[in-house]
């Protein structure tokens, strides 16, 4: 038996994020939620009022013998653009920061080793390296959202940066 571990990632709306995650190898799921504010159980309407603090952001639970924290941070880092500050795509706020929430040094380390790549080809990365805090879920109709109606993310796209 293989202990799952979870990875926290927030850049732009939940939704696209979650949809193209969800097609990675050894991903078992990954939830909507909110991060990095100081209220508890936020909802989808607080968030947006830009008052809690929060970034939208997805839990990933992944198996670690079949993909890597450090394969999931360069397929986060490459299905948004982390180099849009507070924002992504249409989507414009602090809720839609690109931010990786850390749980252990070496996932720190990690981040900002990939962080340091992408600066070395010139991207002007402002992906903030965050510890992780708890992780709110969202409402339920905020899950799955693509795959349930059928649509593909507006604002996220896979672009090779690696």
């Amino acid at each position: 038996y293989v202990m799952e571990k979870k990875a926290y990632f927030a850049g732009g709306c939940f939704w696209g994020t979650e949809h193209l995650m969800q097609q990675q190898e050894g991903v078992k799921e990954v939830v909507s939620g909110y991060m990095g504010g100081h209220i508890e159980n936020p909802t989808y309407q607080q968030v947006k009022s830009r008052t809690t603090g929060h970034a939208e952001t997805v839990e990933v639970t992944y198996n670690p013998e079949a993909v890597s924290y450090e394969t999931l941070l360069k397929l986060f880092m490459e299905i948004h653009d982390p180099t849009q500050l507070n924002r992504q795509g249409v989507d414009e706020g602090p809720q839609y920061r690109s931010e990786i929430f850390y749980q252990t040094p070496s996932e720190k380390e990690c981040a900002e080793r990939i962080i340091g790549i992408l600066k070395g080809k010139g991207y002007d990365v402002v992906t903030k390296v965050t510890p992780a805090g708890k992780c709110w879920i969202a409402e339920d109709y905020h899950q799955n959202y693509c795959q349930v109606h059928g649509i593909e993310p507006e604002c996220h796209m896979r672009v090779k940066r690696f």
